[in-house]
């Protein structure tokens, strides 16, 4: 083992749990509902941006397509995390803070895992059909993504940018979903959300960046190294001004678009501020806060769904 630290948890209601049933738990990640948000929130921004663009849409309908998102959100992100552990059981052995997982510690074998993710592969589609087509044909082409993601860090340095890809494309499905089409304020937030998720995911990779340099897996936080505050800055402010200019496309003026910025801003800068890149705590924690971005831009997306 190569390092005394694991964010798993196996206290609180995870405890209380059936003994069988805490190793599917972890599998799924319920356990850090963290990775649920961030798959879940651009989708949700999305729907809010296209409902306020959208006249004919009733407050109904963008509840109902919230819901399905939520649903959805947990059931794919529960898939995506199985796939992964069974593309890197063997890696995760070799890493304490993976060690703990379900399948390398023996909790769930491989087969179990793959009829687990069959069963939420299944419900995750029954959810996509309650959608109209473009989000089906898009929740379809999101599917390679998800599973070639966990791949892409035996092969490249930049394993996040695929992420980026496969974590925001609730973006794009969300907008189709109420508009049946993909605009460019559509395209601009998946953009952003991309560059978002270059950054968050390039502080959380920081925390596993000696063991990984050990058995050879690679990442963001390895290519840039002591450089990583700058790339993740450069990033960020990217981010902020993709995601104003999506704002903007929907109808918001100038003054309330430079106050959009100030606001993502600030709170990127920050993340930067607090972050110790040599710190796990640190790197976990400020990986974590952006959940509360997520919310942060959902409530200017709420302010355009109630004010356009």
């Amino acid at each position: 083992m190569l390092r005394k630290f694991t964010d798993i948890r196996f206290d609180g209601w995870i405890a209380a749990m059936p003994k069988k049933w805490q190793g599917y738990i972890h599998l799924a990640r319920l356990d850090r509902p963290i990775g649920i948000w961030l798959l879940l929130l651009p989708g949700w921004w999305s729907i809010f941006l296209a409902s306020g663009a959208n006249e004919r849409v009733s407050w109904f309908e963008t509840l109902f397509v919230l819901l399905l998102f939520f649903i959805g959100a947990v059931v794919m992100r529960a898939a995506g995390c199985v796939i992964n552990d069974l593309w890197d059981r063997d890696i995760d052995a070799k890493v304490e803070r993976t060690a703990l997982r379900p399948i390398p510690s023996g909790a769930v074998s491989v087969k179990q895992a793959f009829l687990f993710l069959l069963g939420l592969l299944a419900f995750g589609f029954i959810i996509l059909l309650q959608l109209n087509v473009a989000a089906i044909i898009l929740g379809l082409v999101c599917v390679p993504l998800v599973i070639a993601y966990p791949l892409m860090k035996r092969f490249t340095f930049w394993p996040q940018a695929f992420l980026g890809l496969t974590f925001n494309f609730g973006a794009l499905i969300g907008w189709a979903a109420i508009d049946g089409r993909i605009s460019m304020a559509a395209l601009l937030l998946y953009a952003g959300g991309i560059l978002w998720t270059l950054g968050y995911d390039t502080i959380y990779a920081h925390q596993d960046k000696d063991d990984d340099a050990l058995i050879g897996v690679r990442s963001t936080a390895l290519k840039f190294g002591e450089k990583s505050k700058l790339w993740v800055g450069g990033f960020y402010g990217l981010a902020a001004l993709i995601f104003t200019l999506s704002f903007w496309g929907v109808g918001y003026g100038v003054l309330p678009s430079i106050g959009c910025f100030t606001v993502i801003a600030a709170h990127f800068i920050w993340q930067l501020w607090r972050w110790d890149m040599d710190d796990q705590q640190s790197c976990l924690r400020v990986f974590k806060s952006n959940r509360d971005f997520g919310f942060l831009m959902l409530l200017l997306c709420f302010y355009a769904f109630i004010g356009l």
